[in-house]
């Protein structure tokens, strides 16, 4: 470069794509030698190297941009998804099940509702167990820690007065 020729000693340089400048030690020829800011001394060809004229920056006024505002998805913003697992809310004639088959049924429900949030990227779920005696509860309970990629939690502060889990997906 044309006005790296006149390249004297204590001139400030910076190195050409790469994050290196320093003060001009000696130029021998075309080789310039300068020491950087942590007293390293490195050795380029006048073509590799730029004067850092600081008068160009002196009066510069620096403007912040504001950062983008990123947006959501509009089904994010809807209210979670909720399945209800009381039994009578789930089948026409709920005395005409034993017990067993009650749970059953209701582990495939909730079964097909973790998928189906999956499938439908949903964010979270509200699972309603109610209280009773506790069975329903540990069987969800034991559901959701067999799952991957899955966060949940009581919504009450003492677990057993809660009567839903919160699910969250990650």
């Amino acid at each position: 470069m044309e006005k790296n020729k006149g390249v004297k000693i204590k001139d400030q340089v910076s190195v050409i794509d790469e994050n290196l400048s320093g003060t001009v030690t000696s130029v021998h020829g075309n080789r310039v030698v300068f020491i950087d800011d942590y007293g390293f001394t490195h050795s380029f060809r006048k073509d590799q190297l730029v004067l850092r004229e600081h008068s160009l920056y002196e009066n510069l006024q620096l403007q912040k941009k504001p950062e983008p505002v990123k947006s959501k998805s509009k089904k994010h913003h809807k209210k979670h998804f909720v399945l209800d697992l009381h039994f009578g809310k789930m089948v026409t004639h709920p005395e005409r099940y034993e017990s067993f088959e009650r749970l059953f049924i209701q582990k495939e429900k909730l079964l097909e509702t973790i998928a189906y949030c999956r499938k439908n990227n949903l964010k979270k779920l509200e699972i309603i167990h109610g209280i009773g005696d506790g069975t329903l509860q540990q069987m969800v309970q034991e559901v959701l820690i067999s799952q991957t990629g899955l966060d949940f939690r009581n919504t009450a502060i003492l677990h057993h007065q809660s009567g839903s889990v919160m699910v969250e997906f990650i």
